[in-house]
């Protein structure tokens, strides 16, 4: 697993580049998969993925919950499918379902899959977000959502 290279563009708009020693096919379905969505969808320990629901077409929606195990807390974000062309790209809506019912503010993810040797370079952009502070945020939970990613991808190759 290699180091991650992170940017807050704009903003507004994070990127984060980082490498993983995994076929790109399998870092696209552990993007794609409710199953292992599950075992990485987290920012921290004290957290478990209580939904992982993916309707993967065009305009098919996702959602997906991180739960604290103590406070039952929950953060859940959801949105639709734009583009899919496996195992290269996803583009997708991001809205954040708040407290008070209803939809937070709408941002734009996309990730890429490039082959690297036998590995895979995952490039995601998240843009549009609300400002700065929501980008700062952004940045450090899709850092631990992508720790905890290659976490899952060292534990299937050494089985």
């Amino acid at each position: 697993m290699s180091s991650l290279d992170q940017t807050v563009e704009g903003q507004t708009t994070v990127r984060l580049v980082r490498s993983f020693g995994a076929p790109v096919e399998e870092v696209f379905d552990a993007w794609t998969n409710p199953e292992v969505l599950r075992r990485w969808w987290a920012v921290e320990d004290s957290q478990r993925t209580a939904v992982a629901e993916v309707d993967l077409r065009i305009g098919g929606a996702y959602r997906l919950s991180m739960e604290d195990r103590e406070s039952g807390a929950r953060h859940t974000v959801g949105g639709e499918y734009r583009e899919i062309r496996r195992p290269e790209r996803l583009l997708y809506s991001w809205r954040w379902e708040l407290d008070e019912g209803g939809l937070g503010h709408e941002s734009v993810v996309s990730v890429e899959f490039l082959a690297e040797g036998e590995g895979t370079r995952v490039v995601l952009v998240h843009s549009g977000l609300e400002d700065p502070g929501s980008a700062e945020r952004h940045s450090a939970g899709w850092t631990a959502c992508l720790q905890r990613l290659g976490g899952v991808m060292e534990a299937a190759r050494a089985a």
